[in-house]
């Protein structure tokens, strides 16, 4: 065999080898996606009934705040929050503490994302790590904050609403606040 063989054989193999390194790691990034996805699904299932936010009220989540926005960034929408769900240290991602809704046109809403809450000492009271779900870290927001809370951590779901910025990104530049008075 030849040099030129013998390194054309070495580079064809590491070429495969780098194939096969890149498909696993596809293989992998797919099936932890599908894993969101069925997760998702559960929370979808969960979740779906809140559509009407009359059942929501019903079961404990009021209006918090003012529609929330960024400029330059898009919006959250109106939060609605269950205070029992925030105030403990569990994240159960089958009931958010939070709903998030966008005003529609001519008054009313409709459910966009899911916001999970837990409050930074309560957590960090119990937990060596701060929270996660669906393979996310949550962000912490310090105080002060827009909010008057003491520091909490959050994450994001845009569940029932696309978001261009990605699932887990707080703000959606596809909602607006304009209609929250309606």
């Amino acid at each position: 065999m030849t040099g030129y063989e013998s390194t054309r054989r070495r580079h064809s193999a590491s070429g495969l080898m780098a194939i096969g390194l890149a498909t696993a790691a596809l293989v992998a990034t797919a099936a932890s996606s599908l894993g969101n996805q069925s997760s998702f699904a559960a929370v979808r299932q969960a979740t779906a009934a809140f559509h009407d936010l009359s059942a929501a009220e019903a079961a404990g989540y009021g209006p918090f705040y003012i529609c929330t926005d960024e400029p330059g960034q898009g919006a959250m929408g109106q939060h609605f929050v269950n205070g029992a769900l925030v105030g403990d240290a569990v994240v159960d991602p089958l009931t958010p503490e939070a709903l998030v809704y966008e005003p529609k046109p001519g008054g009313g809403y409709r459910l966009g994302a899911l916001e999970y809450v837990v409050f930074a000492d309560a957590w960090d009271a119990v937990n060596a790590a701060p929270p996660s779900l669906f393979g996310q870290p949550f962000r912490l927001i310090t105080e002060p904050n827009r909010y008057g809370l003491p520091p909490f951590y959050e994450l994001h779901v845009w569940i029932w609403s696309p978001n261009p910025r990605g699932i887990f990104n707080d703000w959606n530049p596809r909602v607006s606040c304009a209609h929250a008075a309606e």
